[in-house]
């Protein structure tokens, strides 16, 4: 899914140095869904204390792989759960690559922004990167998204919307000796509206700015006021 590593851990310091997260250095950062690391080691290189949290082993031990001689505190449990394994006082806390949607509710997205509010010191700095399934709903064959491919690989996802998820078929075609197979998994997104986003994050004393992200996703930066 990420392709070229080194490229999307250029990426990631490049957005985050767009977003002046560095501002916040050092302190203490928290990385939901941290997933192989791509944002949580340019957070280490900045200077931060990480905390990376996933629900994979495998790509957290990606990760420690990566980190070099930067020492990362890694969780595997749920995002939900995160503040029993952080400090209260966070400095930054990010939630990237549309880990949001994986959230099983709405309900669920809503306690989680309540405690990202209750872990941040004041002028802490929320971020969250997602794809909106609300605004455009693709239809017909622009529901194939063409996501990556080289010689050996080819990832394609399709959407199939319902009225609070949409389900994601990743296809997966792989070169093989015999000739190329085909696998199908798939997995539900919750249709998360942006404007809800901000607007929960604006009701809780965030000061909010909505923006295109990277690789087609919306970028949520949220600065939490004082009081």
């Amino acid at each position: 899914m990420l392709g070229d590593v080194t490229a999307a851990l250029d990426e990631a310091r490049a957005e985050l140095r767009e977003i002046g997260i560095d501002d916040r250095a050092p302190g203490i950062s928290v990385d939901l869904g941290a997933g192989p690391g791509i944002y949580s080691i340019p957070l280490a290189e900045l200077g931060f204390s990480v905390i990376a949290l996933d629900s994979c082993a495998g790509l957290l031990k990606e990760l420690r792989d990566l980190e070099g001689d930067y020492s990362l505190q890694t969780i595997l449990g749920n995002l939900t759960s995160f503040r029993a394994h952080c400090p209260e006082g966070v400095d930054v806390i990010l939630c990237m690559g549309d880990t949001l949607t994986h959230l099983p509710t709405r309900e669920s997205v809503e306690q989680l922004l309540r405690d990202v509010k209750a872990a941040l010191e004041p002028g802490g700095v929320f971020v969250a990167t997602f794809r909106d399934y609300v605004s455009a709903p693709l239809g017909g064959v622009a529901r194939f998204i063409p996501v990556r491919s080289d010689e050996n690989r080819i990832l394609t996802c399709f959407l199939e919307y319902g009225d609070e998820i949409v389900t994601v078929y990743d296809i997966l075609q792989a070169r093989k000796e015999t000739g190329w197979s085909t696998s199908v998994s798939s997995y539900p997104k919750l249709r998360l509206d942006p404007v809800w986003i901000e607007a929960e994050l604006d009701r809780m004393n965030f000061k909010t700015t909505l923006e295109p992200g990277s690789r087609g996703m919306v970028r949520l930066v949220g600065r939490l006021g004082d009081g």
